[in-house]
């Protein structure tokens, strides 16, 4: 089991890292794109600093190896997943095309794997059972 969510989490903090690079290059203008209409701050400024918050999440993932850091990791990857849902929501529920997500039925979809993107992020740093023994203690 330790190898499986070794294996997870390198496998997540480089997709991060790769997100995030996309953000602040070549899949900047389809990134602005799913920038809702209601955040407060520039579409290019939340696609930049969304990159960025990608980038250092990715790298924490493929760096921090020890509990309860390790844990931290991926709670706070967990949590970014789930600040930026509403994003996701938005991009459904106002029909928005990015990243070949061109139909509501893809749109829809892709709601579905924000949660297992959330479970991934916390079952690779072993983040329940740290929780766990912390409270415990």
């Amino acid at each position: 089991m330790r190898r499986l969510r070794a294996a997870a989490q390198i496998l997540l903090g480089a997709a991060m890292v790769g997100a995030g690079t996309g953000h602040l290059t070549f899949q900047r203008e389809e990134f602005q794109a799913q920038v809702p209409p209601w955040v407060p701050i520039d579409e290019d400024l939340t696609v930049l600093l969304s990159g960025a918050v990608e980038i250092g999440l990715g790298a924490a993932l493929l760096v921090t190896w020890k509990q309860p850091r390790r844990a931290l990791a991926g709670a706070a990857l967990a949590a970014f997943y789930v600040a930026i849902f509403p994003g996701n929501i938005a991009q459904y529920t106002e029909h928005r095309d990015a990243f070949g997500l061109d139909t509501d039925t893809k749109r829809l979809a892709r709601l579905f794997f924000q949660p297992l993107l959330i479970a991934w992020a916390l079952a690779a740093t072993d983040a329940p059972r740290v929780w766990r023994e912390s409270r415990q203690a």
